[in-house]
């Protein structure tokens, strides 16, 4: 690829913008744990608040007794072992410093990410 002289060179992109992206809620579903430890926050894939209300929460989520149903954006399977899991969160107690905020729903057909 070096060689070629028709390839185009790569753009340069600084380390700092790669780093900086958003977690999408609306593509998160499978087995997920939920991380308390604040030393271990930066070994997890996003940052999460538990939402006490509905109409404030970003994703509604529907916990499912079997990791095999968890299969649509919404629907979490709560792993007991952070090695086990698709996603790690670390839920955080400030809004603020979130990610995105959920909500646990007891209706099925009611999880998903919610329309902005």
């Amino acid at each position: 690829m070096a060689l070629n002289p028709f390839a185009a060179p790569q753009p340069r992109v600084p380390l700092a913008a790669g780093a900086v992206s958003s977690v999408d809620p609306c593509r998160l579903y499978g087995t997920v744990y939920l991380e308390t430890d604040p030393r271990r926050k930066g070994q997890c894939f996003g940052v999460v608040y538990q939402e006490p209300e509905e109409a404030f929460a970003d994703l509604l989520v529907y916990q499912e007794n079997n990791k095999l149903f968890a299969d649509k954006v919404g629907l979490w399977y709560l792993s007991d072992s952070r090695d086990f899991a698709d996603y790690v969160l670390f839920v955080t107690d400030n809004r603020n410093l979130a990610d995105f905020s959920f909500h646990y729903t007891k209706v099925r057909n009611y999880a998903g990410c919610r329309k902005q």
